[in-house]
């Protein structure tokens, strides 16, 4: 571990501040209140919604750059995390597991940590972190080890350090944990080398686990440090033993909507990718080969970790589609409560949010080719002579029959959070038109070993754009706009109450879009691609904005013929912060 302290700095703060702790309630409260950020997503439910209006259409021209802190020089690579704000502190974490606290006036560092990491870590996209995560007085992240480390958050000393899981076999850990009720709760990463998705659910104070929850059928729970449940039912969907390293990673983290007081969780891909070898010997009629819970949406009881709901978006994935990608809580303009999801297969899902249940599905990307449609129950209407063939039905060669595949494994929508203004009531969504060849192959498991089964290579499906930032009616699935950019788009998206949407671009433009039209209304160039989440707050009676520029990611280490496009972009590491000046408020 690293520590740069600046003493004096430090020991103010710890003087001014010996009362100000978070609680359970400012946690629960952060969608609306406007004078800090203290949780990953701006708000439980993931809405990435500002209430904030000071900054609007009007003035937004007028945003102008606060400071600028630098993550330093050797340790660059994808810069995807979201920032924290609280009294007086910003919180931010950077590639290969370091964390920073900075002083939001100045932009000064007070104090840095840096993760101890073994030699022999297995990242699958890069050396990433998404964030943190407070309670009390404590910032909590994850580390490329599969560890979550609890640091002093006015001191950044360790007050607790505790394994997630064997980072040799495969696990890592890159999300933003969640706190809720007293718990802090976390999933797992590394869907790419046989490992088994799971929740876990920790004592905040202590880092003790109370409950864990494998995401796939065949594995025991525990409670209290005892057998709880099982997933699923053995063998329901999975054959043989495969269910024993059958992925369905929850890499992304989750969302907490206490309406209903369900925790929401995406389960990844199932492992290996081979769809063939997966269900050897398996019928496929009803569900018998769905291999669940992998690439599922899964309701948990956030105070014993039992699954109270589930929905498979894409049943016998056989492309990489996932199933991690967050699932937004929010009301709809007639006052129902829904569920949204944008998922990798290329489908915008709404469900009901007391129970999960499929409401309706409709595409975002183009040129869909893997399915036609979602029936009534929300399953997929398979074009099968596009799933990508066994290898033993191969002509030549141990290689299956290879297919172009839309979109490609790395979604038409990934980890790149979308965001839900309460504005307009419509969805903004990041998304990537692009294409792949695929094809299968054989593998054995071993541990610590990519586990497989496919071979790839990513193409771009138009000329003139990969990257597509939608405004999407979640009522009808209408797209009402959209914003084309040249690379894939990565990083996250932050919609306000002054109509404004806001988002940056691998080409390192951060940049602020008319909600309602998609109008360029302003634009910064930080120096480097943007895969960051932006926030804001309120300072002093003046709006703040704040993005994380660096580029990286998965698209440079598995993008194909996408990554040759876009090899001309530069890496980087800085923190951005913007203000927009009370004397420039009022002016046009």
């Amino acid at each position: 571990m690293t520590r740069l302290l600046l003493a004096a700095t430090v020991s103010l703060l710890a003087v001014t501040s010996a009362q100000a702790q978070v609680t359970q309630e400012d946690i629960a409260n952060d969608a609306t209140t406007t004078g800090d950020v203290v949780t990953n997503g701006m708000g439980q439910t993931l809405q990435r919604y500002s209430p904030l209006d000071t900054l609007n259409r009007d003035n937004v021209r007028n945003l102008v750059p606060a400071w600028a802190f630098s993550l330093g020089g050797e340790k660059q690579r994808g810069q995807e995390t979201q920032p924290l704000v609280y009294d007086g502190i910003m919180y931010i974490t950077g590639s290969y597991s370091r964390m920073y606290a900075i002083d939001i006036k100045t932009g000064q560092e007070l104090w840095q940590y840096d993760a101890r990491l073994p030699e022999g870590i297995l990242p699958c996209c890069d050396v990433v972190n998404r964030g943190a995560a407070i309670y009390g007085d404590m910032v909590i992240f994850g580390t490329l080890d599969a560890r979550l480390v609890a640091l002093d958050r006015k001191t950044g000393d360790v007050i607790w350090n505790k394994e997630i899981a064997d980072y040799r076999a495969g696990y890592s850990y890159t999300a933003a944990p969640l706190i809720v009720n007293g718990l802090v709760i976390t999933g797992n990463s590394g869907g790419e080398f046989g490992i088994v998705g799971e929740v876990q659910a920790r004592d905040v104070e202590t880092g003790e686990i109370v409950w864990t929850r494998p995401t796939i059928e065949g594995n025991m729970g525990t409670l209290n440090g005892e057998p709880s449940t099982m997933t699923g039912t053995l063998n329901a969907t999975w054959p043989g033993d495969m269910w024993k390293t059958g992925g369905g990673a929850t890499w992304l983290g989750g969302s907490y909507d206490a309406e209903t007081d369900t925790l929401i969780f995406g389960a990844g891909n199932p492992s290996p990718w081979n769809s063939h070898l997966r269900n050897a010997g398996t019928p496929t009629e009803g569900n018998a080969g769905d291999n669940l819970y992998a690439a599922s949406r899964i309701g948990i009881d956030p105070a014993t970790g039992e699954i109270k709901w589930h929905f498979q978006t894409t049943p016998r994935e056989g492309w990489d589609y996932d199933g991690v990608n967050e699932v937004v809580a929010y009301t709809d303009r007639e006052g129902n409560g829904r569920l949204a999801t944008a998922d990798r297969n290329g489908f915008f899902y709404i469900l009901d949010r007391q129970d999960g249940h499929f409401l309706r599905a409709t595409p975002f990307v183009q040129d869909i080719s893997w399915a036609s449609g979602i029936d009534d129950t929300g399953r997929p209407i398979y074009n099968e002579e596009n799933r990508p063939g066994a290898p033993t039905a191969a002509a030549e060669g141990e290689k299956g029959e290879t297919v172009f595949a839309v979109p490609s494994f790395l979604g038409g929508k990934n980890w790149m959070p979308m965001s839900f203004s309460q504005r307009t009531g419509n969805f903004y969504v990041p998304s990537n038109e692009w294409g792949m060849d695929i094809w299968n192959e054989p593998v054995t498991y071993r541990e610590g070993a990519a586990y497989l089964g496919s071979g790839f290579t990513i193409k771009p499906i138009f000329e003139d754009h990969i990257g597509a930032l939608k405004a999407i009616d979640p009522d009808t699935g209408e797209i009402k706009w959209e914003y084309h950019n040249d690379a894939p788009l990565w990083g996250g998206v932050m919609t306000t109450a002054g109509g404004l949407v806001f988002f940056g671009t691998p080409e390192g433009e951060f940049k602020a879009l008319d909600d309602e039209t998609g109008e360029t209304l302003w634009s910064f160039q930080t120096g480097s691609g943007i895969v960051g989440q932006p926030i804001t707050w309120e300072q002093d009676g003046e709006q703040y904005v704040t993005v994380v520029s660096g580029w990286g990611g998965a698209v440079p280490l598995w993008g194909g013929e996408v990554a040759n496009r876009v090899n001309y972009l530069n890496q980087g590491g800085m923190v951005w912060t913007f203000r927009l000046p009370k004397e420039l408020a009022s002016a046009g």
